[in-house]
C-alpha cells in the first residue's frame, strides 16, 4: 500500500518487514499484519492481521518467460485464511491462497496481457494461467493442486469472456462448455488492471475463486505509469525508531 525505502525494511528467515507492515512465518502458518494508510480516494488507516494457514506447501514453479526471466510460484494454493481488520465487515475467515510472482525485468518488457485465476475445487483447487508475450508467443496452463501439496497438469476447460471491468479491462477465465462465468464480487479496478471474485463451473462443479486481468499494453502507457504516483503513497525517508 507504500512505497517506502530501504532504510524501511527488515528480514530474517522467518520475518519480512517493511515499514510498520510485516509478514512472519509462524510453525504451519503465515501472520500478516498490517499498519497502513489507504489510497484515495478512501484515505483511512488499515490496521490488522491475517492469517493463512496452508493445507501444504509446494514446491511448484511455472516459467513464464522461456529464459526463466518471470517466474510464478504457488507456494500455498490451498490455505485456510482468517481477517481481522479495524473496519466493520472486515472479519472472516474462509477458502484461501498464498503465491507470488518473481522477475528480473520488468513485465511490460516481455507480456502484452495475462490472465489468472484460482479456483476452490473437491479435493484441492485448481490455477489456470494465460498469458500473451511481446514476441507473439503464448502460454496457457491448468494446474491441479491436491490438499497435500502435490500438482499435475489438467485438461484445459475452453476460454470463456467475463463482462468487461470498470475500466473496460478486457476478461475471460476458464470454464466447461457452454458455462457463462461472471463476476460476483469486485476486489479492485484499475485501468489496466482488474482482481475480482468470479463463479464458473470446472468437471461440472460450480466455484468461485479470485481472478485477475492485467493488460500491459495500457500499462506501458506514459499517460497511465504517472497516475501510479498518485494511487500509492511514498514515504522515501521512513526509518524505524
Amino acid at each position: 500500500m507504500t512505497d517506502r525505502g530501504q532504510s524501511a525494511l527488515r528480514q530474517s528467515q522467518d520475518v519480512f518487514q517493511v515499514g510498520p507492515s510485516s509478514m512472519t512465518w509462524d510453525k504451519d502458518r503465515l501472520i500478516i499484519d498490517v499498519n497502513e494508510i489507504g489510497s484515495p480516494p478512501l484515505i483511512s488507516r488499515v490496521k490488522g492481521r491475517i492469517i493463512v494457514t496452508p493445507s501444504a506447501m509446494t514446491h511448484v514453479e511455472l516459467a513464464l518467460s522461456p529464459d526463466g526471466a518471470h517466474v510464478w510460484r504457488p507456494f500455498a494454493p490451498t490455505s485456510h485464511i482468517s481477517v481481522d481488520l479495524n473496519g466493520k465487515g472486515w472479519q472472516w475467515e474462509g477458502h484461501g491462497y498464498f503465491d507470488s510472482n518473481f522477475g528480473t525485468r520488468a513485465l511490460e518488457d516481455d507480456f502484452k496481457y495475462w490472465t489468472w485465476g484460482r479456483y476452490p475445487m473437491k479435493g484441492g483447487s485448481a490455477c489456470f494461467y494465460d498469458l500473451d508475450r511481446l514476441d507473439g508467443s503464448t502460454l496457457a496452463t491448468a494446474v491441479h493442486f491436491d490438499h497435500d501439496g502435490a500438482a499435475k497438469r489438467i485438461d484445459l476447460p475452453p476460454k470463456a469472456r467475463i463482462k468487461r471491468s470498470l475500466w473496460a479491462v478486457a476478461r475471460e477465465t476458464r470454464a466447461d462448455a457452454g458455462y457463462q462465468p461472471k463476476q460476483v464480487k469486485a476486489m479492485l479496478d484499475a485501468p489496466f488492471y482488474c482482481r475480482s471474485a468470479v463463479k464458473t463451473k470446472l468437471d461440472g462443479e460450480e466455484t468461485v475463486g479470485v481472478h485477475e486481468a492485467l493488460d500491459l499494453v495500457r500499462f506501458r502507457s506514459p499517460f497511465i505509469k504517472p497516475m501510479l504516483a498518485v494511487r500509492v503513497p511514498r514515504r522515501s525517508a521512513w526509518r524505524f525508531d
